[in-house]
């Protein structure tokens, strides 16, 4: 059975506590530049402004969680799963609006999600490396 709680601030938790740091300023500032430029991005991108802004807003709100897991004292092994699985999750939906039409993307629109959804997919197998260091 898999104990609940990881290693605390020892140097086996250090990877995973950057890649969880890292993920976090990261996914703060993609959900910035989607609020922010929001009305900037919709001609370029496809992307509309009744879409950016929620995601960017749930992107910082993830952010934030992020960060708060990264430094606490001791990493929950529960939580560090969760941001793995939301981040497959997330990459997996990035692909699917890409390819599916929902949105009016432009090709540099796909090209966007699909940047995106690789980082993420990044960012979850880095975390999920983390998670096993730790057995």
């Amino acid at each position: 059975m898999r104990p609940t709680t990881l290693a605390g601030r020892s140097g086996n938790a250090t990877f995973l506590r950057t890649a969880l740091t890292v993920d976090g300023w990261s996914t703060g500032i993609f959900g910035g530049v989607l609020v922010a430029g929001a009305a900037f991005l919709r001609d370029p991108i496809g992307l509309p402004i009744a879409w950016s802004i929620p995601f960017g807003v749930v992107m910082l709100g993830g952010a934030l969680v992020l960060l708060m897991i990264a430094r606490s004292p001791v990493i929950s092994a529960r939580h560090a799963q969760a941001v793995v699985a939301v981040n497959a999750l997330s990459a997996a939906g990035m692909i699917g609006l890409a390819g599916s039409g929902v949105l009016a993307l432009t090709g540099l629109g796909v090209a966007f999600l699909m940047v995106g959804a690789v980082a993420v997919a990044i960012f979850a197998g880095l975390e999920f490396a983390g998670l096993r260091r730790l057995g």
